[in-house]
């Protein structure tokens, strides 16, 4: 399948033409990193698409279940269904939790990079957008609140840099770290579609691209079974 414009095809997905891997394995297959997945002109077009969508759906601060604290990175979603978290649990809603509006559409350059990554044959139906700051970070977690698990979650980082972590599918499996860039992309699918995974801190100073720094991640999700 021919690559979308305005973004860089990678040999086999994993690796770019001549460069040894960066791909790794958790539950025996199903991770895939692919370094600068997007140029950067495919990331400015992007940014400026995210903006629209915060104008639309503003930013909030999530809530963890019960206790009601705060996460320490920012949210809002694209698509028909949106994640959150608050006092009262996590799930996917239609609405936005503060305004109460529908959330708005995924962009077609968002759309266009899960045809060409996540090998699934159905659309996603959710776009978690985290936003995070200098001192932000994302405890390790499983992406399972959705129905259907033979769909990826396909992953995309603008901005500074991170340091990324993924072990096994228990919690106390051995985890290892990876360097994400601006315009890296991450399927988890296979035996790492329930890997535990999350962000251990943001490395300041490592891209130009969001005006102030930090990082904003963007997870494609598919969330209902498709209908035979």
């Amino acid at each position: 399948m021919a690559a979308p414009p305005a973004m860089t095809r990678q040999n086999d997905g994993i690796g770019s033409p001549g460069a040894a891997p960066r791909g790794l394995a958790a539950g025996g297959s199903g991770l895939r990193v692919v370094p600068g997945y997007l140029d950067r002109p495919a990331q400015e077009e992007l940014l400026a698409a995210l903006r629209e969508i915060m104008r639309v759906a503003p930013v909030y601060t999530p809530r963890m279940p019960k206790s009601g604290r705060p996460l320490s990175v920012r949210m809002t979603n694209c698509g028909p269904l949106g994640w959150m978290t608050d006092a009262a649990g996590y799930r996917y809603q239609d609405s936005h939790p503060e305004t109460g509006e529908p959330w708005p559409p995924i962009p077609e350059i968002l759309l266009a990079a899960w045809r060409d990554l996540s090998g699934y044959p159905h659309p996603p139906e959710a776009c978690l957008i985290n936003i995070y700051g200098p001192a932000a970070r994302m405890g390790l977690h499983q992406d399972r609140d959705e129905d259907d698990m033979t769909a990826p979650v396909v992953s995309l980082s603008l901005g500074d840099s991170c340091l990324f972590r993924i072990g096994g599918d228990r919690r106390n499996d051995p985890t290892r770290a990876l360097r994400l860039s601006s315009g890296d992309a991450v399927v988890l699918g296979g035996g790492a579609r329930l890997a535990f995974h999350g962000v251990d801190r943001i490395l300041s100073g490592t891209s130009t691209l969001l005006r102030g720094g930090g990082r904003i991640n963007l997870t494609l999700r598919r969330v209902t079974r498709p209908r035979p």
